[in-house]
């Protein structure tokens, strides 16, 4: 086993203790890591993420549903139009993507890279959510028409199966506005939701990729004894500061994964 191997094992720990101990954001990690550090394909790492996002996010629910913070029948409605796009996106439209998407001069802008920097952008967004922590726990809204729900539905899922992140920053606050959902509660719903879609998503990746199950069942494995650690050891760590400077690692990885791939630095 190589020493890359075994950090990347490490890593994994590392993630499923941070989403133990914030409620979410650590599979963004995902991709970069499997990218930078394991040297994967960003198709394959975005891939891969998805089945990783799609397990921890299972072993969530069942948490939140303990404590009652999971609306299924909502959350089910939510994912028809999310997990129809992404395994879409990751059956056909991934696939289809021009290896080279322009070039000037000696510039080219190739699939991969594309793909990191909006996987960059979505990480820039997300860690500003998280930066800002807001109050909101108690938004009162009014309920979107049905159609609205299904664009943003397809929208998401676009975008979750095109960076292989679990979309939940994205999917909260559509369920607050369009369900009424409490944050507490829409955060557990989400999970619901990205567990769906994320698993989905992956067996479009089966019909067009070589898994490596092997790696792939022990490093989500091993994420999900980081999430049950970090799950344990929250009662002692405030949640607060904890995401709050984990939304700022999130900043520094995607304006260093935006110089990497844009200025190759």
């Amino acid at each position: 086993m190589s020493i890359e191997i075994i950090l990347g094992y490490i890593a994994a720990l590392i993630i499923g203790l941070v989403l133990g101990l914030v409620g979410g954001g650590g599979s963004i990690l995902t991709v970069p890591l499997l990218v930078y550090l394991l040297g994967y394909n960003p198709v394959v790492a975005t891939a891969y993420s998805l089945f990783v996002v799609g397990s921890s996010s299972l072993v969530g629910v069942v948490q939140k549903q303990r404590k009652g913070l999971v609306d299924f029948k909502t959350g089910l409605a939510f994912s028809f139009p999310s997990f129809l796009a992404v395994y879409l996106s990751r059956r056909f439209m991934v696939p289809n993507i021009p290896d080279i998407l322009f070039s000037i001069g000696n510039y080219s802008l190739t699939k991969e890279m594309a793909i990191m920097i909006f996987f960059a952008c979505i990480m820039f967004i997300a860690s500003t959510s998280m930066i800002r922590n807001k109050k909101n726990t108690e938004i009162t809204t009014v309920k979107q028409p049905y159609y609205n729900t299904f664009i943003q539905g397809l929208i998401i899922g676009t975008v979750t199966g095109l960076i292989g992140a679990g979309g939940g920053f994205l999917y909260v606050p559509a369920l607050v506005l369009w369900a009424g959902l409490s944050m507490k509660k829409a955060v557990g719903t989400s999970l619901v939701i990205v567990a769906i879609n994320s698993l989905i998503g992956f067996t479009g990746d089966m019909q067009t990729l070589d898994i490596e199950w092997r790696f792939l069942l022990i490093f989500s494995g091993i994420t999900v004894i980081g999430i049950l650690l970090g799950g344990y050891l929250s009662k002692y760590v405030s949640n607060k500061r904890l995401k709050k400077g984990f939304g700022w690692l999130i900043l520094i990885m995607s304006i260093y994964i935006l110089s990497k791939e844009i200025f190759n630095f």
